[in-house]
């Protein structure tokens, strides 16, 4: 059974960080290709676009990170595995297995190919819980190493998703569960780093970090989560198709120092 995740292992001397892209996957497994609407697998809609691409600085800087290698409309990794809502105000939450895209509409081609219980387990088994172990590894790996290990869970979103929010989304949202998934130095670094830049930044607002923020990120034992929500257009052209070059640089040119910052701001902890 192949791997559901790429990992892309550091350059240089590993640092105690580990990126995590859980929706930039695009590949739909075999023994699902046939169940959902051609044009719409084509492009997955609701994809990270690119994201891993966005942080190819980060081997460079001794991190180490791990991508999704299938589309979330396969398994979202960044849910509850018993589907548990993150947010309970009203806006479109999709499952551990969406039936639609964020736009209401099905993903599959006919209601009987939907997952039932047994085939949520199976996909469960088969390529969500693969993905947490080899998180959860490479998490146990850094802590053994330096005592202490910061996961960043990287993630993108369109410009504009009426049926979560009926304005358009900020630049850049920092998520911690409300303070609770990373130490308050960390979040403070971070947040200075990103707000040295020409970017709008929201703390915890309209998200406060998925699953796997809140799932790994326990301070008391060292190991910290942190999630950055990013709005597409800021690394894709206007229509959120192509990804830009000169976008996406200006982005990273916040990122770097972002992360040189936490890199030496771990050492204090």
């Amino acid at each position: 059974m192949a791997l559901p995740f790429h990992i892309i292992p550091p350059k240089g001397t590993p640092v105690p960080i580990i990126v995590s892209v859980p929706h930039c996957g695009t590949e739909f497994p075999p023994e699902l290709q046939n169940d959902y609407v051609p044009e719409k697998m084509g492009a997955p809609d609701d994809t990270d676009w690119f994201v891993h691409d966005l942080y190819n600085f980060a081997s460079e800087l001794g991190i180490t990170i791990i991508h999704a290698k299938y589309s979330r409309w396969v398994i979202d990794l960044n849910r509850d595995p018993k589907s548990a809502p993150l947010y309970n105000d009203g806006r479109i939450i999709t499952g551990i297995t969406p039936n639609t895209d964020f736009f209401g509409e099905s993903i599959y081609t006919r209601p009987e190919v939907e997952p039932d219980a047994k085939e949520v387990q199976r996909r469960l088994d088969t390529y969500y819980w693969p993905y947490y172990q080899k998180v959860q590894e490479l998490l146990d790996q850094r802590v053994s190493e330096f005592g202490k290990v910061l996961l960043w869970d990287a993630h993108s979103i369109r410009h504009l998703v009426p049926t979560i929010r009926e304005d358009v989304f900020p630049d850049m949202i920092l998520g911690n569960n409300d303070g609770t998934t990373a130490d308050p130095k960390l979040i403070d670094t971070t947040l200075n780093g990103l707000k040295s830049g020409k970017y709008g930044i929201n703390h915890n607002t309209p998200f406060k970090g998925g699953h796997i923020t809140r799932y790994f990120g326990k301070p008391e034992k060292n190991v910290h989560a942190l999630q950055l929500e990013m709005n597409k257009i800021l690394y894709m052209d206007d229509e959120e198709n192509q990804f830009l070059e000169d976008r996406a640089n200006a982005v990273r040119e916040l990122l770097k120092p972002t992360f040189s910052a936490l890199i030496e701001t771990l050492k204090t902890l």
